[in-house]
């Protein structure tokens, strides 16, 4: 008799989340050499590039490196510890660092998307995550300058290419999305109403329309980001399905038919409290 080992237990991590969340914004981007899809500081203003910044990003790409180090040496030996791969940031040279920031200089003007635009991105085109350039210092002239080496909603060459909006989510990501939602829903407060499905509809709806604009430069955690717009949704659902509810139950009660049972069980909990608050009164007026 053969026996079957249960299927593991899915989970998904912050860590796992951010790497689909990049490289499907990657899919929207284009870069001059692939590697430096891979940004190491987001930054808000060039100016900010300072040596303390530099400094930071070289740390950022050295943690990075000595994982995939480490990844890579444990496919030999298992036991392999991170501090006998870990690279030293400053053996990390300043050229091989990228500068991620955040801006819509590339992105077109479209005055009066917006009729009262409270940010720069209402001023500009509408895009499915906030849009940014990757930067490296390189030669020039003999001079040492930050150069732009890629480009979100971009097509063609850095320089010479054009807007496009064109691009896709990759299938992790939305499996993510489906397991996320599957999982939300299986909780005890949502789980028990007949309606489960449209929220799961409604909420898998609402990722795939903001799942990529979850901005890595204000947070680190995707999964509180999706989770609290999984329960926008299902939250969504449940007020309109008790709006209609409350419209079925009164035409009943006009009809002289009997409402839900919901509608029942609320009215005696009304009837109740109201009894225990008007006993509370005559006790206190002994």
């Amino acid at each position: 008799m053969t026996t079957t080992n249960p299927p593991a237990k899915q989970y998904l991590t912050n860590k796992e989340l951010l790497k689909e969340i990049h490289l499907s914004k990657n899919n929207y981007s284009v870069y001059t050499k692939p590697e430096y899809s891979n940004y190491d500081l987001i930054v808000l203003d060039l100016n900010k590039i300072n040596i303390r910044t530099i400094a930071e990003a070289k740390r950022n790409q050295a943690a990075r490196l000595s994982q995939l180090a480490l990844i890579e040496a444990q496919k030999t030996n298992p036991k392999t510890k991170l501090a006998e791969v870990e690279i030293d940031y400053k053996k990390v040279a300043k050229a091989d660092v990228v500068f991620r920031l955040m801006t819509h200089d590339h992105i077109p003007l479209e005055p009066g998307r917006k009729k009262t635009p409270k940010s720069r991105g209402d001023h500009h085109t509408k895009v499915n995550f906030p849009p940014y350039q990757h930067f490296k210092f390189e030669s020039v002239d003999g001079e040492e300058k930050l150069v732009c080496v890629g480009k979100s909603h971009w097509r063609g060459d850095i320089e010479t290419g054009e807007f496009n909006l064109e691009g896709h989510m990759t299938n992790k990501l939305a499996k993510s999305f489906m397991l996320l939602v599957e999982k939300y829903s299986m909780r005890f407060n949502w789980r028990g109403y007949t309606y489960v499905d449209e929220m799961r509809s409604q909420a898998l709806l609402q990722l795939s329309q903001i799942g990529l604009q979850f901005d890595e430069s204000k947070s680190q955690n995707p999964f509180a980001y999706y989770t609290a717009a999984i329960d926008n949704s299902f939250t969504r659902i449940l007020n309109i399905e008790k709006k209609n509810q409350m419209i079925r139950d009164d035409l009943l009660i006009e009809t002289g038919s009997n409402p839900s049972f919901t509608r029942q069980f609320e009215h005696e909990a009304t009837i109740r409290d109201e009894r225990e608050r008007l006993a509370n009164l005559k006790t206190e007026d002994f």
